[in-house]
């Protein structure tokens, strides 16, 4: 079959993409061929019936893939993406998911005649719960973006921004935003555990609550505000909880500062 679409990178992120696409029938196996060094890495997308080599020249030479999704770390963004150079003739479009790295960058490595997507995931894509956000220059057509918002709605929610400048927002928000869930579970757990509760039902109670009442928020359609009155009594045991956490907007300005450093390095990263 042909290559349709080259990977390059398997770690987590790549991974969890590279699953949703074949789970759920977006891609067959044998029209992605994986770049990766890591040998074990390698295996894994081997593992899942993926072609697989540890660097660009093993692509097979007559390949003209539709998507290259560049799946790498920021720090070596220009010498991973410059390895696929061979495919800039307007044929392929390149899909980045390096956290800060503008299109310019991309642009500038590969030339100007690159269509090229910005995509910013993030973990949840590994079971289908992501959130990704993208942003194509003006090579990218239609029926491309497309393809690509359909691929990755495999791995979740997608949804475009026309303003670049947004995208370390962004960065911050979603694609960040999954640590600052896992650490308030961990918080969470902690008070739990200090009110007297065993670790293993602290642990269950803190986790399924966040999971419920972030899944109660996704399928009510209320907005998260009126939810939170609903379920506050006047004087209650969840009033006396909520006056700590927003009094003086103690948890909203610390989120806000959160977010806003996020942000920052975001910005940092690109140049």
């Amino acid at each position: 079959m042909t290559i349709k679409l080259v990977l390059a990178g398997c770690g987590n992120m790549g991974y969890a993409m590279l699953s949703g696409w074949l789970k759920s029938g977006k891609l067959p196996p044998a029209a992605v061929f994986v770049i990766e060094p890591n040998a074990d890495l390698r295996k894994r997308a081997e593992a899942l019936g993926c072609s697989a080599a540890a660097d660009a020249g093993g692509i097979p030479a007559d390949a003209v893939p539709a998507l290259v999704v560049i799946a790498v770390k920021p720090q070596v963004i220009r010498d991973a993406t410059a390895a696929y150079r061979r495919f800039n003739d307007g044929r392929t479009t390149f899909v980045s998911i390096a956290a800060g790295t503008p299109v310019a960058t991309l642009e500038a490595i590969l030339g100007d005649r690159a269509p090229v997507v910005r995509c910013m995931p993030n973990t949840p894509a590994a079971i289908g719960k992501g959130m990704m956000v993208v942003f194509s220059n003006r090579l990218v057509s239609i029926d491309t973006k497309r393809f690509v918002v359909d691929l990755l709605s495999a791995s979740g929610e997608v949804t475009d921004l026309d303003d670049e400048g947004l995208m370390d927002a962004v960065t911050a928000v979603s694609g960040s935003g999954p640590a600052y869930i896992f650490h308030f579970i961990e918080a969470l757990t902690v008070a739990a555990e200090k009110a007297g509760l065993p670790a293993e039902t602290a642990r269950l109670l803190a986790m399924q609550t966040v999971y419920g009442a972030a899944s109660l928020a996704a399928e009510s359609g209320e907005y998260p505000g009126v939810l939170r009155q609903q379920v506050t009594s006047p004087n209650g045991t969840t009033a006396a909880a909520l006056a700590v956490l927003m009094g003086e907007d103690r948890l909203t300005n610390l989120l806000t500062e959160a977010v806003e450093a996020a942000r920052l390095r975001s910005i940092e990263l690109g140049k």
